[in-house]
């Protein structure tokens, strides 16, 4: 389920942005991203996130930064010397002027930052701050994915009407089939037998029975019905329903096929390939569900 979340917040001299997106996944995939030396940030987040959310591949994103009060800089004077000597040979060798200082500082890691370190209460007090910023982030994600999971649940209901519609149109045929099984097959005996006194009423009534029980669908039917009502039971239930609609669009699908096979009229093959479409667009839509 697709989802996004940012907020921004402080402490002290530090300003940072929480940010987490979603896209859907069958599965729960975390990608975290943090600035260095925020390992044990990360690791929090990673845990509070995957208490929180089963489903879909998720971006957690900190961009931090810290103002310059306690930032002083240092020149790295190993390289310096390095550059200078350098310079001067070259210079020397091609007959040019001395290169100037200015120069030769501007070169990158010449001048280097060097933040203030911090005892480790402060640091405690700083991730704390950083981890009560991040609920608030996780909480405004949760609403967003709610916002879609509301508009998906519509989706999947109307679904299961369109599904639960073929499936009465399925067994209002299989009411007329014993009758419809019993003309097919007497249509076909007094068509290939000009002598009909020879006939044993018995052995047909065997065979019509033996036709009708092959081609009969009112377990599936039953099950159909168990498998719709059970899907708007999850559907309307709280918590995580995801994999649960999940190994449900597999049973509808195994019913689907079954009476595609038993189907002894065009009309059942017909609402049998109707329902495995419906029940396919029903499967793509679950997988977006946690």
């Amino acid at each position: 389920m697709t989802g996004f979340a940012r907020v921004s917040g402080s402490w002290e001299n530090y300003h940072w942005t929480w940010e987490i997106k979603s896209v859907n996944g069958r599965n729960l995939d975390v990608r975290c991203r943090t600035p260095q030396g925020l390992d044990a940030v990360e690791q929090v987040a990673r845990k509070i996130l995957k208490e929180n959310i089963a489903r879909g591949s998720v971006n957690i994103n900190l961009q931090m930064n810290r103002d310059t009060e306690g930032t002083s800089f240092k020149v790295n004077q190993e390289m310096l010397d390095a550059l200078v000597e350098v310079a001067t040979t070259t210079a020397m060798n091609n007959h040019l002027p001395q290169p100037g200082l200015d120069a030769l500082m501007g070169v990158r890691d010449v001048i280097q930052y060097v933040e203030t370190e911090e005892d480790d209460a402060t640091i405690k007090a700083r991730d704390g701050a950083l981890k009560t910023s991040f609920l608030k982030t996780l909480a405004a994600f949760k609403t967003s994915r709610d916002t879609e999971g509301a508009a998906m649940q519509e989706v999947l209901t109307s679904l299961l009407d369109e599904i639960e519609e073929l499936v009465k149109q399925a067994d209002s045929i299989a009411q007329e089939l014993p009758d419809l099984i019993k003309k097919r097959y007497m249509d076909k005996v007094n068509a290939l037998l000009d002598d009909k006194t020879g006939i044993d009423p018995d052995r047909i009534a065997q065979e019509v029975v033996l036709l009708a029980t092959k081609a009969d669908i009112k377990e599936e039917i039953d099950r159909l019905y168990a498998h719709i009502e059970a899907g708007r039971s999850h559907i309307n239930t709280d918590g995580q329903i995801g994999r649960k609609l999940d190994f449900l669009t597999q049973e509808f699908n195994r019913e689907a096929n079954t009476l595609c096979s038993k189907a002894s009229d065009i009309r059942l093959t017909d609402i049998g390939l109707s329902l495995k479409t419906t029940i396919d667009q029903f499967r793509e839509q679950v997988q977006n569900i946690e």
